[in-house]
């Protein structure tokens, strides 16, 4: 009985594992401009926008955790702090077509761009 209990625990914890890691992200297409709020990761943490066009993104942290307190991005050489509960803009026009990655200050929380 035991045995049996622990294999179905691990079964659900490995369900739980992959469903937090591989699951299907939040996505909403950018026109001009789209509103991301840092609470527990990017919300949303996929956003689709056209090349050459300038897409202004607006970070609004509600999360105390110290790791989110930045953002990055990598691609643009941008980084900025996030205080609390204040709207920071960032403007970026992407050139070509692919993934702008954004991420904390630790890089444990990730969100990207995609470039169509």
């Amino acid at each position: 009985m035991e045995k049996f209990l622990v294999t179905i625990l691990g079964l659900i914890l490995i369900s739980f594992i992959y469903w937090f890691f591989f699951g299907k992200k939040e996505e909403v297409k950018a026109e001009g401009e789209t509103t991301i709020v840092v609470e527990g990761g990017y919300k949303p943490s996929v956003i689709k926008v056209k090349k050459g066009k300038p897409v202004e993104l607006k970070f609004i942290r509600k999360d105390p955790n110290s790791c989110l307190e930045e953002i990055v991005i990598p691609d643009f050489k941008i980084k900025k702090y996030l205080p609390m509960n204040e709207e920071v803009k960032i403007e970026i026009t992407p050139k070509e077509v692919g993934e702008i990655v954004f991420h904390c200050g630790m890089h444990m929380y990730e969100g990207k761009v995609v470039v169509e």
